[in-house]
């Protein structure tokens, strides 16, 4: 076998190899790789995403049994195995995130909730539209807080839950007044009205018949909308 021989298939192997890498980078940079990529991404992204609804989800209902404990048998009675049974999450995932009871009242009184789901801006002041939002309110509450802990949270005396004040119930009193207000502005209720006492009759009524009667949240705010309409429309 001569030099040139030689050379020529060294030549020819290099220039196979070279097209092979060529075509390999190629291939790896299709429309069609790029996309898997993303898609790869996004799936990562939205696993990430859902873990951390999860936790969110679980801190949620931790501290809302938290929440219902205290409401309805004081700061005192809050225990890791009383919060567990309530809230249905395992005593070693609340240690997992409480030191103790005392950081998970702190915590409560500090948490951060989400912004109000009432949103008045988009309803026409008109009955229907009232017992609509009435509605939102309990379903509201009861998501966030609970329904019988609306009453120990407004009444207490001592700041302790400024913050689920702040954060769960006045945005909510903003938007009822809103709603009113506009009502008031387009000739369609009464001017006069006073609107911190109209809030107060509503939660005491909301919070009243969750706690005498079985009547669903529905059905409250059709015989609150008939009590209230006499008083308010123009």
């Amino acid at each position: 076998m001569d030099d040139n021989s030689s050379a020529s298939r060294r030549s020819d192997a290099s220039t196979t190899l070279e097209q092979a890498t060529v075509a390999a980078v190629a291939s790896a940079q299709t429309p069609e790789r790029a996309a898997q990529r993303a898609q790869s991404r996004a799936h990562i992204q939205a696993h990430l995403q859902r873990g951390e609804r999860r936790r969110e989800e679980t801190d949620r209902k931790i501290l809302q049994a938290t929440l219902q404990i205290v409401a309805s048998q004081g700061i005192g009675a809050v225990t890791i195995e009383e919060v567990a049974r309530r809230s249905g999450v395992a005593k070693t995932t609340i240690y997992r995130r409480y030191r103790n009871t005392d950081d998970m009242l702190h915590r409560l009184r500090t948490m951060q909730w989400p912004e109000s789901i009432l949103d008045t801006a988009d309803l026409e002041p008109n009955r229907g539209n009232l017992r609509r939002m009435l509605e939102s309110i309990t379903s509201q509450f009861d998501e966030e807080i609970g329904l019988k802990a609306v009453g120990v949270v407004l009444s207490a005396s001592n700041g302790y839950f400024e913050q689920i004040v702040a954060q769960v119930i006045q945005p909510v009193k903003q938007h009822v007044s809103d709603f009113f207000i506009r009502g008031q502005q387009a000739g369609l209720f009464r001017s006069g009205l006073d609107l911190g006492f109209i809030f107060a009759t509503i939660i005491g009524s909301m919070m009243a018949n969750h706690a005498l009667t079985e009547e669903t949240s529905a059905s409250w705010a059709v015989k609150m909308t008939d009590l209230l309409w006499p008083m308010i429309a123009a």
